[in-house]
């Protein structure tokens, strides 16, 4: 077992390859869904400085203990399951809960109120099932600002949304209108 620090370490070791540069680091993803087998991984951490001696528990252990799931295995192959910023990773449309959560802070939620969720330098809006992981996003960012969207209007409306798993649910975009505040959360952590 890994102390928590080096799962922090190796699992944004795992992000910067998986997510953002894995042709830097020598890795071919498959083109649908962004995966590589989970021992090709493995041999591109382990050649990185410092990672010589990581196991194949490790790796697994840092997958199933990451708090906002960012990683999965599935038949031996593993993916970053959302956030990408090579090739879009694609995922079949489904039918979302009434609503979802958005974490943003005040400033960039009087700019969703009016201009709607973008996915600015990411390929999808991040949307969650439950507030947790949408306070998880938005308390790194200041004075937290909780949004609802109402994915039924917005499902009518032609709005697709796509299960990314583990509660994370994204949209190509969504429209100011289906958006709402539900509660603001001050540094003091006060909620309103």
């Amino acid at each position: 077992m890994v102390s928590t620090h080096v799962q922090t370490k190796l699992s944004k070791l795992m992000s910067k390859i998986l997510r953002h540069a894995p042709l830097k680091f020598g890795l071919l993803l498959d083109s649908v869904d962004g995966s590589c087998e989970v021992a090709d991984l493995l041999q591109v951490i382990r050649g990185q400085s410092g990672w010589s001696e990581l196991s194949l528990p490790d790796l697994e252990e840092v997958v199933e203990r990451c708090e906002k799931q960012r990683f999965e295995i599935i038949g031996g192959r593993i993916r970053a399951r959302y956030g990408h910023s090579h090739d879009k990773v694609s995922y079949p449309a489904d039918v979302p809960p009434m609503v979802l959560y958005h974490g943003t802070n005040a400033q960039a939620a009087l700019m969703i109120l009016e201009q709607g969720l973008r996915p600015m330098q990411r390929q999808y809006v991040h949307l969650s099932e439950g507030l947790h992981f949408a306070t998880l996003a938005g308390k790194r960012r200041g004075e937290l600002v909780i949004l609802n969207i109402d994915t039924v209007k917005a499902s009518r409306a032609g709005i697709k949304f796509y299960y990314a798993g583990n509660e994370v649910w994204l949209a190509d975009a969504v429209p100011a209108e289906f958006c709402s505040i539900l509660s603001i959360e001050r540094e003091s952590g006060r909620s309103e």
